[in-house]
């Protein structure tokens, strides 16, 4: 009985509370990025193609791009959620230290967090939920692991699963908390560092992206027709579709080489 209702208020956490490998964006967020792959879509269009007509074959690029960029917006709330929650251990920690048990100890770095990073943040949230199921007396652990299982950051699913086994065991609590939460900043650190690093390289990225736009632009309203005889015949379109692929390929090559994990 106790566990049937204990498995249905989980449900209904998990119907409430997001998953942080799904991201839904706001209408303007949508036009921006819509927007911008459409005008991709054109220049290649006239770029290669000379031809406002070719963005009705290049349409299909669209698909792709907006997955990307749904990718890119997921990972950046994935590293501000991990941010949050290291500074919520910080917290917790602290509690713990000033002689809170683990559940006030929780329950009072809403506070902090609230201070930090706003009462609308992601944290901010998953605290209110917490103080909620605590009221509730769902166990702190079963509230840290669907945290960890919907974030899909292993350093916060390792964390729930550490904090289970010492909760437990009986273990130095505070002590266990402190080295998780030093090796999770630790490692935030060597991303940053990282990230430091290849900085100047995606930028360098970056403008060489567009240099080959910005050339051929230039040449074509600088020397008009120059580029005629690479359009609107069977040889041009091959060939500037071959080299469309050539650019494209280079791209995600450069993209993957300084796309580093830790």
């Amino acid at each position: 009985m106790k566990q049937g209702r204990m498995q249905k208020e989980r449900a209904v956490e998990r119907s409430i509370l997001p998953d942080y490998d799904e991201y839904t964006w706001s209408i303007p967020e949508a036009i921006f990025y819509v927007a911008q792959g459409a005008g991709i879509i054109f220049l290649f269009s006239y770029i290669f193609y000379r031809s406002v007509f070719a963005a009705i074959f290049l349409s299909p690029i669209l698909i792709p791009f907006l997955k990307e960029k749904k990718k890119e917006s997921v990972e950046k709330r994935k590293r501000e959620l991990s941010v949050q929650f290291r500074e919520m251990m910080n917290s917790v920690i602290a509690g713990l230290q000033a002689g809170y048990s683990v559940e006030n100890a929780f329950a009072h770095s809403y506070e902090d967090i609230v201070l930090l990073f706003g009462e609308n943040s992601m944290m901010s949230m998953e605290l209110k939920n917490l103080r909620r199921s605590l009221k509730n007396n769902i166990n702190l652990e079963d509230v840290l692991t669907s945290l960890g299982e919907r974030s899909h950051i292993s350093d916060i699913a390792d964390f729930a699963e550490v904090f289970r086994i010492a909760k437990r065991s009986g273990g130095d609590l505070p002590g266990i908390l402190k080295n998780a939460a030093s090796v999770i900043t630790d490692k935030m650190e060597v991303r940053r560092e990282i990230t430091t690093m290849i900085s100047a390289k995606k930028m360098e990225q970056n403008i060489m992206n567009v240099v080959p736009f910005g050339i051929i632009l230039y040449i074509d309203f600088s020397s008009p027709g120059f580029f005629d005889s690479l359009y609107h015949n069977l040889f041009g379109v091959v060939l500037m579709s071959v080299m469309m692929g050539i650019y494209l390929f280079a791209y995600f090559l450069a993209k993957k080489i300084t796309d580093i994990a830790v």
